[in-house]
C-alpha cells in the first residue's frame, strides 16, 4: 500500500518474534521483567523492549534481529552513524521497488504454544 511513497514507510520490527521468557539464576521465570499482574511489563521489561525496538529500527530490512536477550546491557544500544544516519526502510535497505516477499511465512512458534503459555500465565498469576 505504501511501497511507492517517498514520504512514508511501514516497516515491521520483528524484535519480539523469537524472544524467550527471561530466566533468573535458578532457571525460573524472572518476574522482575513483569508487573504485579504477571502479564504487562515492568519498567525493566519496557526498557528492554524499547532498546530492542530502537535497535531494530537501525537494522536494514532483511537483517533485523528477531529476538531479545534481556541482558540490561546498555552498550548493546545501537546509534546512527555518519554513513547511515537514518531509520531503515525497504527502500533504503537496498530493496527499492524490487519484489521483496511480503507473503505470510510459517510462524516460528506454533499457535497452540501461545495458548498454553497464556493459560499457564493466568494460572501462575492467580497462584
Amino acid at each position: 500500500r505504501y511501497e511507492n511513497r517517498e514520504d512514508f514507510a511501514v516497516v515491521m520490527q520483528p524484535f519480539f518474534r523469537n524472544t524467550l521468557l527471561p530466566l533468573d539464576s535458578i532457571s525460573r521465570p524472572d518476574l522482575s521483567f513483569f508487573a504485579a499482574d504477571c502479564f504487562h511489563f515492568s519498567v525493566r521489561g519496557y526498557g528492554e523492549m524499547a532498546m530492542a525496538l530502537w535497535n531494530n529500527m537501525l537494522e536494514p530490512v532483511g537483517e533485523k534481529q528477531t529476538y531479545n536477550n534481556f541482558t540490561l546491557d546498555r552498550s548493546k544500544l545501537k546509534c546512527p552513524n555518519s554513513e547511515k544516519p537514518f531509520l531503515f526502510t525497504r527502500r533504503n535497505s537496498g530493496f527499492g521497488n524490487s519484489d521483496l516477499s511480503l507473503e505470510k511465512s510459517e510462524p516460528s512458534v506454533p499457535y497452540w504454544a501461545v495458548i498454553v503459555a497464556a493459560i499457564g500465565g493466568v494460572l501462575l498469576g492467580s497462584l
